[in-house]
């Protein structure tokens, strides 16, 4: 048994990482357990927005995460009805990273777990599966990791993704919006440009959005929920010819995919708990709402709650107070970004992708509300803002306790085992 600690956060993603962060430069005495060896697995969010960066900003980090690699996106386009148009445009955002930078998870959870890594009292665990509570007199102490060790510590974080454990452990009610679509990710090779050109493919029935990382794409093309299997059994020449129908500038270079193991499948989920909190636990991130890739905003929500929830419990905590009371404040000030956000995702899954995609519509001209943002151009700050910035956007408040020393010395990881143009582990479809 483990015990001790303030604050033990279950799972090494962006929620979780900042968490442990921002209660570690508190001074609480906090552990973060990952169940994997490492963060490599490809194909997940990789988009970090500005709302994010001014956090870094304001921790002072924002420089050295801007030396690690990372491609910048500031404006967003969607080609439709052969035609190209700017709808969102960063330039007018009023931060100082006017500008979405990509960056591979992997790469920007090192950064995260180096930096947090420079205050003792923060710790992380790999390889510590979490699977169940520890609940006594129905109060959450602990969790009990894969291996039978306990871990116990005055509140326990559920930042373990959206097929999480501990919220099914603790009983947490949960609405489910419902999604009608999946998404394949796969790379496609390009040349690099002088501009990023980031956007989304709008064709006959289908839609494909292209990341822009400079010498490839990463590609996510949407299909009806559940439909991959039957995609697969159509065989990978049938399921090439689509992608080049839908996007006809793909063409050549998707000659290049050879097998199924180069696509991946993403399940996609709308959810959000009606209940973040019990006495003794708390969920944040994909924990408490799973969001859809709409708008690349997952990782940047997840992130906002971390710091709401240092904002509202570390200095309590840091002073060995009772944090409990103050538990559904967390989801007070965070459940209406939440529902807004889900809002926004809802409508364009019923009223964008399940026409085009699952009903098969063609769009043979470009819609009305599409062709203002290139007749009314500054209508384009408009989505960049929401997208950029969020909805109640959070600064950081948590204390510093004045723990930071030099870090200890870390092995970043090889390119024979990953980099972030050529990642070996991939993710779990």
């Amino acid at each position: 048994m483990t015990s001790g600690f303030d604050v033990v956060i279950v799972g090494g993603g962006p929620a979780g990482i900042m968490a442990g962060l921002l209660f570690g430069r508190a001074g609480c005495k906090v552990q973060v357990l990952e169940k994997h060896a490492d963060f490599f697995r490809d194909f997940r969010g990789d988009t970090v927005h500005p709302s994010t960066m001014e956090v870094l900003r304001e921790l002072g980090l924002l420089d050295e995460f801007l030396k690690r690699p990372h491609d910048e996106i500031r404006t967003l386009t969607a080609r439709v009805a052969n035609r190209q148009i700017t709808f969102a445009d960063a330039s007018h955002l009023p931060v100082k990273t006017k500008f979405i930078a990509l960056m591979p998870q992997w790469d920007f959870l090192d950064f995260l777990a180096q930096e947090a890594r420079h205050y003792p009292t923060f710790s992380l665990r790999m390889e510590a599966e979490a699977v169940d509570l520890i609940i006594e007199s129905g109060r959450v102490s602990g969790v009990r990791l894969k291996v039978g060790e306990e871990v116990r510590a005055r509140l326990t974080v559920a930042a373990d993704g959206r097929g999480s454990v501990l919220r099914e452990k603790a009983g947490l009610p949960k609405t489910d919006l419902g999604a009608p679509i999946d998404v394949l990710w796969f790379r496609l090779p390009k040349e690099k440009s002088a501009v990023n050109e980031t956007g989304g493919t709008f064709g006959a029935g289908t839609f494909l959005v292209q990341l822009d990382r400079g010498n490839y794409w990463q590609c996510a093309y949407v299909v009806p929920k559940g439909a991959a299997d039957e995609i697969r059994k159509t065989g990978m020449r049938e399921f090439r010819a689509d992608v080049a129908r839908a996007a006809p500038k793909l063409a050549q270079a998707v000659e290049t995919l050879e097998d199924w193991d180069q696509v991946k499948l993403l399940s996609v989920s709308l959810d959000r708990l009606t209940r973040w909190w019990r006495p003794g636990l708390l969920a944040i991130g994909d924990a408490a709402h799973a969001m859809s890739p709409v708008g690349g905003v997952g990782i940047n929500l997840a992130i906002q709650d971390a710091v709401a929830a240092a904002n509202i419990l570390a200095a309590p905590l840091a002073r060995g107070e009772d944090v409990d009371p103050l538990l559904k404040n967390v989801q007070g000030r965070r459940l209406l970004p939440t529902r807004l956000v889900q809002r926004a995702q809802k409508i364009v899954h019923n009223r964008v992708l399940t026409p085009l995609v699952v009903r098969k519509a063609k769009l043979d001209k470009v819609p009305f509300v599409l062709g203002l943002f290139d007749r009314l151009p500054f209508l384009r700050r408009i989505p960049a803002r929401l997208v950029g910035l969020g909805i109640r956007r959070e600064h950081i408040r948590s204390p510093d306790a004045g723990l930071r020393r030099a870090a200890p010395a870390k092995r970043r990881p090889s390119p024979s085992r990953g980099s972030s143009r050529s990642p070996r582990r991939t993710a779990r479809s």
